[in-house]
């Protein structure tokens, strides 16, 4: 009787799940998740000279959900993200692991047309470095990224360029 019990509650849960399901939009389809859409494809990418910097592929996972970026350096690096819109704090989130051990958290959002995300780490020397990364559409056919990288270690006063990056999306 016991068991017979159980399965009632289990099925009675499953039902109320399905019917709660229907009745739900589907998650991650406002407009703010697709800001960072436009970074969607198979990249080449360049420095400013010309030079091959990398290849790039990002995808949208779960659902729409959240972005998967796999990064491989002319040079050998690779690198992981992950980003997704939190609706609940109105901001984007990324977290970037690389094979050089950089653990890098970003946040932020869309600005004057960028996706502009920042964060901060703290170095071996307990320096504190500030980065801010812009990914900036540039149009195009095929369609063109600038990724500009920036660093400061002054708090914000000053910026240097880690890296500027043309990204080509791949036909």
């Amino acid at each position: 009787m016991k068991t017979v019990s159980s399965m009632i509650v289990i099925l009675g849960c499953i039902a109320v799940g399905s019917l709660d399901a229907q009745t739900r939009p589907p998650a991650c389809t406002g407009v703010e998740h697709r800001q960072f859409d436009f970074s969607l494809g198979e990249w080449d990418v360049t420095l400013p000279n010309g030079r091959p910097a990398g290849t790039n592929h990002i995808l949208s996972i779960n659902g729409g959900c959240g972005l998967r970026e796999e990064w491989k350096g002319a040079g050998g690096s690779t690198g992981t993200s992950l980003n997704a819109f939190d609706a609940t704090s109105g901001r984007w989130h990324q977290t970037w692991i690389g094979s050089d051990g950089m653990m890098l958290r970003l946040e932020g959002g869309l600005r004057d047309g960028s996706m502009e995300l920042s964060g901060t780490t703290t170095g071996a020397d307990g320096v504190k470095t500030l980065h801010r990364i812009r990914w900036t559409p540039l149009g195009g056919t095929p369609a063109v990224v600038r990724q500009l990288w920036e660093a400061s270690t002054d708090g914000g006063k000053t910026w240097t360029v880690a890296f500027d990056g043309k990204y080509v999306r791949k036909s």
